[in-house]
Parts: C-alpha cells; sequence; structure tokens
C-alpha cells in the first residue's frame, strides 16, 4: 500500500513537473549578428544563443555597426507570439536599464535591430561590458522567461566626443540675495542751480514791461480786492504756495510729500481762481476794463 502511494505521488510530481514545463516561455533558433555599415546581407560575425546559459564572450558594438537578434519564441514546446519580448541592456554599476521592443509575428519569429546611436550615453560613457538579457511573457498561467544571454561591449571612438545632453533643471534652494538700493536722487550741483534761477529773476523785469506794454493797469488792484477780497487773496496765495511747494520738492521733499500739498494749493487755487475771474468780468462788462 505505501509502495502504491509513493508511485502515485512521484506520478502525479512528474506531472507536474511537466506541466510546468509546457507553461514555460522561452526561445529557440536565436542568433547575433554585427554588421558593419556598407558590409553586404550577411556579413558579419554571427553567434548563436542559448536559452539555458549566456553567451561565452563578448558582442562588440561600434559606432557604424548594427546588432540584429533574431529567435523564435516558444511557450513550452511550441512557437507562439508573447505579449512581450525585450532585449534589455542592464548596467551593473548604475542600475540603468533600457529596453528594446522584439517585432513578433503569430509564427513566433521574432527581430530587434539595435545601433550604436540607440544606446543612451550613460551606456557610451560605461568601461565594463553591459549585459544584455532577454525577457519575454504575456497574459495567462505561462512562466515568463528573463535571463542573460550576452555581454555587450561598447567600441567607442575615443576622437569623436560624445554629445552629452544638458543636465536637468533642478529646483533648490538659492543663495541668500542681499539688495543693493540705489542713492536717493540729488538735486544738481549748485551752479546749475544759481545759473538758472538768475534767468529766472532776469525774465521777471521783461514780463512786467510786457504788462505796461500791453496795457496793464495797475490803478485797479484796490477795485480788484475790494469787490472780491477772499478771492484774490486764494488766488494768488495758492500761487506762491505752489511756487514754494516746487521749491521745497526741489530742494529736500519728496514725491509722496509733494503730491498731497500741490492737490490743496491746486484746488484752492481752481475754485477761487474761478471767483476772482468772476469779478474781473463784471468790471469788464462795466466799462472799467
Amino acid at each position: 500500500m505505501k509502495l502504491l502511494s509513493s508511485f502515485v505521488s512521484s506520478l502525479l510530481l512528474s506531472g507536474a513537473c511537466v506541466v510546468s514545463a509546457a507553461s514555460s516561455w522561452s526561445f529557440e533558433d536565436a542568433t547575433v549578428t554585427v554588421q558593419s555599415k556598407g558590409a553586404g546581407v550577411g556579413a558579419g560575425a554571427k553567434d548563436k544563443l542559448s536559452p539555458n546559459e549566456p553567451l561565452g564572450k563578448s558582442v562588440s558594438l561600434g559606432a557604424a555597426d548594427t546588432l540584429k537578434l533574431l529567435l523564435t519564441t516558444t511557450d513550452g514546446k511550441s512557437a507562439k507570439r508573447p505579449h512581450q519580448a525585450f532585449l534589455t541592456l542592464a548596467d551593473p554599476v548604475t542600475g540603468l536599464e533600457e529596453s528594446f521592443v522584439f517585432s513578433v509575428k503569430e509564427s513566433g519569429k521574432g527581430k530587434v535591430d539595435l545601433t550604436y546611436k540607440d544606446l543612451p550615453h550613460q551606456f557610451l560613457t560605461s568601461s565594463e561590458p553591459i549585459p544584455a538579457f532577454i525577457v519575454i511573457g504575456s497574459f495567462g498561467s505561462s512562466t515568463p522567461y528573463k535571463a542573460k544571454v550576452f555581454d555587450l561591449n561598447i567600441d567607442r571612438d575615443t576622437d569623436v566626443p560624445i554629445a552629452l545632453p544638458e543636465a536637468p533643471l533642478r529646483y533648490a534652494a538659492e543663495k541668500e540675495i542681499h539688495h543693493i538700493f540705489r542713492d536717493e536722487p540729488r538735486s544738481p550741483p549748485k551752479i546749475i542751480s544759481s545759473v538758472f534761477a538768475v534767468a529766472v529773476l532776469g525774465a521777471l523785469p521783461v514780463l512786467f514791461g510786457a504788462w505796461a506794454a500791453l496795457g496793464a493797469n495797475a490803478s485797479h488792484f484796490g477795485k480788484a480786492f475790494a469787490g472780491a477780497p477772499v478771492s484774490h487773496a486764494l488766488f494768488y496765495g495758492s500761487i506762491i504756495a505752489m511756487e514754494g511747494i516746487f521749491f521745497l520738492y526741489y530742494t529736500s521733499w519728496n514725491l509722496f510729500q509733494t503730491l498731497p500739498a500741490a492737490t490743496v494749493a491746486g484746488l484752492v487755487a481752481f475754485v477761487s481762481g474761478s471767483r476772482a475771474l468772476s469779478e474781473v468780468q463784471e468790471r469788464r462788462l462795466a466799462g472799467l476794463r
């Protein structure tokens, strides 16, 4: 009875192994060829690949070479097209991986072409051979396949510099910025101010002479102030105040001090000036001017 039980267990175990072996992805008839640019069809070194152990030598790829890998994917013992099939290069130093997709037909026959320019620049600067893996997987219960098949050696021309991309923008704390403010604006030199002051004072006699030539009547000064004393006083006072505000702005005030004072003086000049002009118009209509 024990013998029968042992026999049944062994049979079930063997059946499980057979099912497991029959439901695993793999490949067959795989060859890798490195063909130089300008060489004829079929030229170049060709090596057969095994799904059970990697190739015993490194595969060299130069700047003008093209690596061609042909294989037939199998599910168990039958050729079949998987959902995914890659040739994956993995740098053991940096951990960088790059995968190249196989073009696989319904019959399971697949191929992938790899050129020098397809490789990331990290691989081009690597001093060690880069392990190459074949990865095959699909939907269902079949066990996927991943194994190293060969080492890829990059033959780089040392006379040709590698075009490295610019480093990506990294956001980080910048150095502390110390603002340097400009000095406050200063008045022009006194000599320039004096020249313009003399020019203005020298123009006053010319102004008074022009008023006299045009018929200005200074004798009506008393009548004007008698008719509208407040309006005329505020009007002339606002004009003098505006000149004083400009002087203070030129010498010591800033713009925020000047604007409120100039607004008040201008408003007083507008209101009082309209009343003063009304008084002047009344005298003109009366024939006194």
